[in-house]
């Protein structure tokens, strides 16, 4: 079951879901009018049929069979005309409300550190922002006005049956009771398979988004049989959940047609006799068999209407958990400056992913206007956890972090990320235009600039080639280009952006030498003039940089130039040479 199943009906969670009509309420306002309209026309008509039967039938008056029959036809396309708007408005609103929840949930989602998902499943998140959203619209569209009307207008069929014939509105009201408690009973069973449902999408949803996405591990690695297998068995408990709630809708309509038939059956003998004892009339026994059907399709939709209802509830508390985490990353700095100068200072710095098992320990190290610092180390020595750090992708337990001797956390986050650029190891390209990507749609960056930061960056010639040029589309991940071509773009990025502090993440790590000479040349062209951190896996890259920070088990070990640190004979003169050695042996 549902880690929600027992809170669906949440008086709380109820009262927060309806905040969301206030922008609305005179919508659903009219809805609602309608509902109720609707409610009382209905059992007019057969009330209606009985006059024409017992009176004007009875009589032999033509005119008057005709006339009322006039009226019966009228009231009908009156129904039809507020059903019509009734049900646009009510989904209309249900639609308009989920608009503006998913635009909520999605610009929270963007606002959450990087620590958050980190734990959470990408395919989890889209299903909350896409599938538990709309089941949400149910709320509104199936939910609290449909389900009103349903049982006002039950309330009305019930009384106009008792004002036509208290004796038949016993005889047709006797298995009622059972019917309640089939209901009753198809409630519990639906509600608990609708919740397996929706945890099954979740799942199905989450290993589909990440087996995607490592397409090119599991085929490398052969692993298609098996997450082909993995695959058909969530499925196969994905089916179960949606057979569950098969089984009992197979089961629980057939029960209601048999009691609205026995209601029917016991009806039709009981009035027949009152016809033929002159204690009811004909008239009536017709308008009660139509009394019938609109007294049980209600009834048998409520149980429907009431679990949309349910799991729109169940859905909208999984979608404001995610609302309610505390995992974003609070803004509360206000200091904002036009262009730093990019003078960094790290003092007595700790740093943890979980709790107390710091990644980051004691880091203390300065970077001066318009330097170039590099970090170098073994993997997992703490590298990318100092960077990430700087732009406050991840927020740090001990120490202080100042930028131009301001504390990082009184900065303006915005205005803090927009002064610099990072360029990752694996660089990430929409399914867009080199151009947009380059951008990031962002109006105020020409086309022109593109074009000549390409130049500069001597990426101007790959893409000119390229179909469309600055408009050829690179596909999902950037999978029509080559790593370097990849690399490339995400410098003309940062370039275009003009960065006060630019952070380059093991860009040259895994490319080609002829690549690696354009994006050194990159390298040298971005860093002119500004302050620049550079985490090197080739050591033959860094070795200009102004100050060299060895890395290992998250201290710091050793800091200088590179000159500095071969003549101390420690661990990154043990790196280098190591290095140099295989590259030697490569080339031979």
């Amino acid at each position: 079951m549902s880690e929600t199943s027992g809170k669906a009906w949440d008086t709380s969670l109820y009262k927060r879901v309806l905040r969301y009509v206030n922008p609305y309420k005179k919508t659903f306002y009219i809805t609602g009018f309608l509902v109720v309209l609707l409610a009382i026309l209905t059992p007019i008509r057969p009330k209606l049929i009985q006059v024409i039967v017992d009176e004007e039938v009875a009589a032999g008056n033509a005119e008057g069979v005709l006339n009322l029959t006039l009226i019966l036809m009228v009231l009908l396309v009156v129904e039809a005309v507020i059903q019509f708007y009734q049900t646009y408005m009510a989904n209309w609103l249900g639609q308009t409300i989920i608009k503006d929840l998913r635009v909520q949930l999605y610009e929270r989602v963007i606002s959450f550190r990087l620590k958050y998902f980190d734990r959470t499943a990408i395919g989890t998140l889209v299903t909350r922002a896409v599938s538990d959203i709309e089941t949400i619209s149910n709320i509104f569209s199936q939910g609290i006005l449909v389900i009103f009307g349903d049982i006002l207008k039950l309330i009305a069929v019930i009384a106009f049956m008792l004002y036509t014939d208290w004796r038949l509105t016993l005889i047709s009201l006797i298995p009622i009771p059972l019917l309640i408690i089939t209901t009753s009973v198809f409630k519990k069973i639906i509600k608990k398979a609708f919740q397996q449902v929706r945890t099954q999408v979740s799942r199905l949803n989450a290993f589909v988004q990440e087996r995607v996405t490592g397409m090119k591990i599991i085929q490398i690695f052969n692993r298609e049989e098996v997450e082909m297998s993995h695959f058909e068995q969530m499925n196969k408990l994905h089916r179960n959940a949606h057979i569950r709630t098969v089984w009992a809708y197979s089961i629980f309509f057939p029960v209601v047609e048999m009691l609205s038939a026995a209601s029917i059956a016991l009806l039709v003998w009981w009035g027949t006799k009152g016809v033929i004892a002159g204690y009811t009339t004909l008239g009536s026994l017709m308008a009660f068999i139509l009394y019938i059907y609109m007294l049980y399709r209600p009834i048998r939709q409520l149980a429907e209407r009431f679990n949309d209802l349910q799991m729109g509830m169940v859905s909208s508390e999984r979608v404001f958990k995610v609302l309610d985490t505390e995992a974003f990353i609070e803004n509360k700095g206000t200091f904002v400056k036009d262009k730093l100068d990019g003078i960094i200072e790290f003092k007595n710095v700790w740093f943890a992913y979980e709790d107390e098992d710091y990644v980051l320990k004691n880091i203390n190290f300065s970077v001066k206007q318009g330097e170039t610092v590099a970090f170098v180390g073994a993997t997992g020595s703490g590298k990318t956890s100092t960077i990430n750090l700087l732009g406050r992708f991840y927020e740090f337990q001990k120490g202080e972090i100042l930028i131009d001797g301001v504390q990082l956390r009184d900065y303006e986050l915005k205005g803090l990320r927009e002064k610099m650029a990072v360029v990752l190891q694996d660089v990430f390209l929409f399914s867009d235009t080199i151009y947009n990507n380059i951008t990031l749609n962002n109006p105020e960056i020409s086309e022109e600039a593109v074009i000549a930061a390409s130049k500069k960056v001597k990426a101007h010639d790959f893409i000119s080639k390229l179909p469309g040029a600055y408009h050829y589309d690179v596909k999902e991940r950037g999978g029509m280009l080559s790593v370097g071509q990849r690399q490339l773009i995400a410098f003309i990025r940062a370039y275009v952006h003009q960065p006060s502090i630019l952070i380059l993440d093991e860009a040259t790590s895994s490319i080609d030498t002829e690549s690696e000479l354009l994006i050194q040349n990159a390298i040298d062209v971005l860093t002119e003039n500004r302050t620049s951190i550079v985490i090197a896996h080739r050591l033959s890259t860094i070795q200009k940089a102004d100050k060299i920070i060895v890395l290992e088990k998250g201290e710091i070990i050793e800091q200088g130039n590179h000159q500095e640190l071969l003549a101390q004979n420690g661990q990154y003169k043990k790196l280098f040479e190591l290095q140099f050695k295989n590259e030697m042996q490569t080339i031979n």
